[in-house]
């Protein structure tokens, strides 16, 4: 079950592999995340000496926030990865056209975890198809529901 999606990043490539990393948050974050305020929208990935960083996620802090921490929404984010998943986001992203998106927030073991795709961008005619592909299948269900009805 998701906390928080990035459903512009379907819009805007094409996933190719995903992966699954640990988030290394502090404890207000942690509060706000479950209590769902938390937006991937213009958030993006990248890999910088070898780790792997969430750039751009807000969190926002919750009103009872302690006094003493000055909450920084915005801040970078380190992704928790094995060193061997690491060295293959690595080479794939030197590749020509792969860029690291975050895909969606979710709860594993009771845990937050953050899937992050190596994707590849599209064309504007790309999305254009996949916008007439969903509408398409928005039209078949609705007239499937015609049918069993009539």
């Amino acid at each position: 079950m998701p906390i928080a999606e990035n459903k512009k990043a379907f819009h805007d490539y094409f996933i190719e592999e995903r992966y699954e990393a640990g988030l290394a948050l502090q404890g207000w974050e942690v509060k706000a995340i479950r209590a769902g305020r938390v937006q991937l929208k213009e958030s993006y990935v990248v890999v910088l000496k070898a780790e792997v960083f969430l750039i751009g996620c807000h969190i926002s802090p919750l009103p009872t926030a302690s006094t003493h921490i000055k909450p920084d929404p915005t801040r970078s984010r380190k992704l928790l990865l094995h060193s061997e998943e690491i060295r293959k986001l690595i080479g794939k992203t030197q590749q020509a056209g792969y860029t690291l998106v975050p895909l969606d927030l979710h709860y594993s073991k009771g845990r937050i975890k953050l899937e992050i795709g190596l994707a590849k961008g599209k064309k504007q005619h790309d999305k254009r198809e996949t916008e007439k592909q969903r509408e398409w299948e928005r039209e078949k269900s609705q007239l499937m529901k015609t049918l069993k009805r009539g």
